[in-house]
């Protein structure tokens, strides 16, 4: 088998569960060998599948960039995928159940870009300098593998463990707004489940964008003017059940939601 055959293959094993809307065995049990390069093979093969079938690509995720959830999942350092133009969701809308598997919600700033990002040596007032406005959000991470019993070429994988995403109202400039400093509160159903800062991914939202720039450049990939940034989550991601609600606030920033309806 070719290696490029086998990351199609690997690329299929998680398509399946997305048609049969469940979780299956893990990549790194089929081929413990499967390296991180390798790993993000597999996802580039399912984004150009997609993409192929009339997709397109809107922006990128960053994820794992806080301590909580690297704990969470096991891992000791950042990943990425990419945003596709059916992944977003509206502003206080309800999510069918039959869209996601296993879903869990976090809270994070966005960047929306006005200028291209090329690494390898991008830093934050550059990253700065090229956003059009940031905005709070709340991402719906979502893993094809059962159980979430992952690795970190699993989720690598599996396109970062992406799923869907809400962005909020409230749009300012990156000098409008201390993005290090600004807090968070996730609420579920009216009760709160965590809080976080900005400084919690990476010491900076920004500095998460520039090592996402820095790391496409190892595939060639360019951060493009327009694009969406999902900076990371501020804190651990929260299990979400059919007719949840979701809320993050922002202090001086505004705020974001999402429900989960309980009918396919």
């Amino acid at each position: 088998m070719k290696v490029k055959n086998k990351w199609i293959t690997l690329s299929e094993h998680l398509a399946e569960a997305e048609r049969q809307s469940e979780g299956v065995e893990p990549l790194t049990s089929i081929e413990p060998e499967l390296t991180i390069e390798e790993a993000y093979q597999v996802q580039l093969a399912t984004i150009e599948k997609k993409v192929a079938e009339g997709n397109r690509i809107v922006g990128k995720k960053i994820g794992l960039t806080s301590i909580a959830m690297q704990k969470l999942l096991g891992v000791n350092q950042p990943d990425y995928g990419h945003l596709l133009d059916d992944m977003v969701i509206g502003n206080g809308e309800d999510i069918s159940s039959r869209l996601v598997i296993q879903p869990k919600v976090e809270a994070e700033i966005a960047f929306i870009l006005k200028k291209d990002l090329t690494g390898p040596h991008v830093t934050i007032p550059e990253v700065l300098l090229a956003t059009e406005y940031v905005v709070p959000a709340l991402e719906v991470v979502d893993s094809r593998i059962a159980d979430w019993k992952i690795k970190l070429q699993d989720t690598i994988a599996d396109n970062a463990s992406s799923g869907l995403y809400v962005l909020g109202e409230t749009k300012l400039r990156p000098e409008e707004i201390d993005l290090a400093q600004v807090g968070m509160v996730l609420s579920k159903n009216g009760e709160v489940m965590n809080t976080g800062v900005g400084a919690a991914v990476l010491g900076h939202p920004a500095s998460c964008v520039a090592w996402l720039a820095n790391k496409l450049f190892e595939f060639g990939i360019t951060l493009k003017a327009g694009e969406v940034i999902l900076s990371g989550a501020l804190s651990a991601a929260v299990n979400a059940e059919p007719g949840d609600k979701f809320q993050a606030r922002f202090a001086h920033f505004g705020e974001v939601s999402v429900g989960f309806s309980k009918s396919k």
